[in-house]
């Protein structure tokens, strides 16, 4: 039987590759935007859901239900980028991009868990990031709503494991997306403390993500977590150094690791 995939934020970037790529292997794909998009020369088809409002989400989730009369998995994968230095940026747009990183996958999961439940099956992916396994200079408020997702993600996958539920973190390094555009950017303010570094960091993280991977790379992944009977925890898609810088942050001591991540960027 075909699985029933929802895929939030599946316009564009990882979520459509990923969209697209289970499409290709049989699956019957739901993917999300906040508004409806002309699906009609797509293999997937779309419904509307902003993450950021509980009704659209119950929904977009009753309507696939009904339709299908199952959820097999959910690709929680909608987000947003945030730069700047953390004494310069608005908190109001912190907020924003916690209830959009980590409170609207919440309600996303709450509105499936139900489903799932019933069905004694169920597999829920939460898109985080490498990022957030650090507190990266210039992206800390970035770093922190995903490293705060991956915390989440621990807790309530023990919570729900009697269910038959299965919940994971896919965290991925750079890819080659638009997520630079859709980012918010405090801007470069001219008597800031922090105007020169963050001007060359901010244009160096644009870089990152213009040579970064093709995202077909995370939509293999996702694929492969799908069809894993017993799952880790926690899985990283990216550069070699990426991953690695993981594996560093785990052996050295504090003081010389952020010593290396302000080598890096400068600082």
């Amino acid at each position: 039987m075909s699985k029933v995939v929802l895929i939030t934020g599946a316009s564009s970037g990882i979520g459509k590759a990923i969209a697209l790529f289970l499409s290709e292997k049989g699956m019957t794909v739901y993917g999300t935007s906040r508004t409806l998009k002309d699906d009609s020369n797509l293999p997937f088809t779309f419904v509307a859901l902003d993450v950021l409002n509980v009704e659209t989400i119950q929904k977009a989730v009753a309507t696939i239900i009904d339709k299908e009369g199952r959820l097999d998995v959910l690709v929680n994968n909608a987000g947003m980028g945030i730069t700047g230095p953390i004494e310069d940026t608005p908190t109001d747009e912190m907020r924003s991009v916690f209830n959009t990183n980590l409170f609207g996958p919440i309600d996303v999961m709450k509105a499936v868990l139900p489903q799932m439940r019933k069905q004694q099956s169920g597999k829920i992916i939460n898109v985080t990031s490498i990022a957030g396994y650090m507190g990266l200079p210039y992206r800390g408020m970035y770093s922190a709503s995903k490293g705060a997702l991956e915390l989440v993600t621990e807790s309530i996958r023990m919570e729900v494991k009697n269910f038959g539920i299965d919940i994971v973190n896919v965290a991925p390094g750079d890819f080659a997306t638009n997520i630079a555009a859709g980012r918010y950017h405090t801007p470069v303010f001219e008597n800031s403390a922090y105007k020169k570094v963050y001007e060359e960091n901010l244009a160096l993280m644009n870089s990152h993500v213009d040579s970064g991977m093709d995202p077909i790379e995370m939509a293999k992944a996702i694929f492969k977590v799908i069809n894993t009977e017993k799952t880790k925890i926690h899985y990283k898609v990216g550069g070699f150094m990426e991953k690695f810088s993981i594996v560093l942050k785990r052996v050295l001591p504090d003081n010389m690791y952020e010593k290396l991540l302000m080598n890096h960027y400068k600082l």
